[in-house]
Parts: C-alpha cells; sequence; structure tokens
C-alpha cells in the first residue's frame, strides 16, 4: 500500500489502465446502440445513422447513383467521432494504453531495482501490468468490436442497397432531404391551425369586431 501511494509509475499505469477500458466500453455502447437502430433504419433517431441517410441520398443524386456503397458505408463509419477521436482511433487509442502502462511498470521495476527495493516490493507492478493486460482483453472480447463494426456495415448495406435506393428511383431528393430533417427535430405537439386557417380567423374576428 505504501509502495501504491507514494509511486507515480504504479499510479499512471492504473490510471491508464482504467482508461483503455472505458475506451472500449464507450466504443462497444456506441457500435451496439447503433446496431439496434439499424433495425428500423427508416424511422431511427440516431443523428449518425440520419446523416448517413442524408450523405448518402445527396451522393446518389449527385451522382445518379452510388458505384460503390460498401466503400461509401466504410468512409462513413471512420469518420464517426467521439470527441476528437474517430471509433476506430479510440480503438487504436485504448490499445495504446494498455501498452504504455506495461511500460510504466517496467519503468518502475528497474528504477525499484536500482533503488535496490526487495523482490516482494516489485509484485505490485507485476500484478498492475498483468490484470492489466487481462482485463483489457477480457473486456476486449466481451465488447468484440471487430465483429460489431462488420455487423453494423453490414446492416446499413442492407438498408440503402434494399430500402433506400428504391426510394431515391421513385422519390425526389428533396422530399427524402425533408424527410431526414423533419425526423431529426425534437418531437412537438402539431398545431391546431395552419397559417391559412389563422389568417381566416383573424379576417373572421376583424369583421365580427368591426
Amino acid at each position: 500500500m505504501e509502495l501504491l501511494k507514494n509511486d507515480i509509475f504504479l499510479k499512471l499505469a492504473i490510471f491508464l489502465i482504467t482508461l483503455s477500458i472505458i475506451c472500449q466500453i464507450v466504443a462497444g455502447v456506441l457500435y451496439q446502440s447503433m446496431i439496434q437502430e439499424t433495425d428500423n433504419m427508416s424511422a431511427t433517431n440516431n443523428k449518425l445513422l440520419k446523416q448517413c441517410k442524408l450523405k448518402f441520398a445527396n451522393c446518389y443524386q449527385l451522382n445518379s447513383g452510388v458505384a460503390n456503397i460498401s466503400v461509401f458505408v466504410d468512409k462513413f463509419m471512420n469518420r464517426i467521432k467521439i470527441g476528437i477521436l474517430t471509433l476506430p482511433g479510440l480503438s487504436n487509442f485504448s490499445g495504446q494504453m494498455i501498452l504504455l502502462s506495461v511500460l510504466l511498470c517496467g519503468i518502475g521495476i528497474y528504477r525499484s531495482i536500482v533503488n535496490g527495493r526487495h523482490m516482494i516490493e516489485l509484485f505490485p507492478y507485476y500484478i498492475v501490468s498483468l490484470f492489466g493486460l487481462y482485463a483489457y482483453f477480457s473486456i476486449s472480447s466481451f465488447v468484440d468490436i471487430k465483429n460489431k463494426r462488420e455487423i453494423l456495415k453490414t446492416n446499413i448495406i442492407d438498408y440503402l442497397e434494399n430500402h433506400m435506393v428504391n426510394r431515391l428511383k421513385v422519390l425526389p431528393r428533396e422530399r427524402i432531404a425533408k424527410e431526414i430533417m423533419e425526423a431529426e427535430m425534437p418531437e412537438q405537439e402539431t398545431p391546431k391551425f395552419g397559417r391559412k386557417e389563422k389568417q381566416e380567423l383573424e379576417q373572421l374576428l376583424q369583421e365580427f369586431l368591426s
């Protein structure tokens, strides 16, 4: 316990391991949320999927089709960001953090040996590094980001090829874009009177009061 309180390398290693695990979980949760939304993508409330649909509609109309939908989806998914990091970047960042934590533990062991500490005092470094690696790979296999990414990609491609393309062939781009943008707005109560009805009501009131 005394070593944990005073050793900055051990503290940093524990912090990096925790950060690495959090990154894995956040990426996994985001992928899973998007996968669930693709089950009913035509009425999804997910902003990222709405952006994908809108960009696809624009690209389809401007280029009279999309030559490679798989590449389009790959590019879109690679641009999804959490803060300043893309989703693939977040996964890579998580891996780098766990490797850095192992490196810090190694530096801590080296410093301890140079300072003449007993072998038993080196155990916390080994325990932290081994536990960190075990936790990282366990969470990685449980979250399974690679598989989730493939499922999400497959679902989006399926929707775009079998639903979106058919709609774009029939409906104009402006109407589809309007539908997507309207779905993006928060739900509000439908107004009881439109502009025309309001004008007629005002005219009736003026005639009544005059």
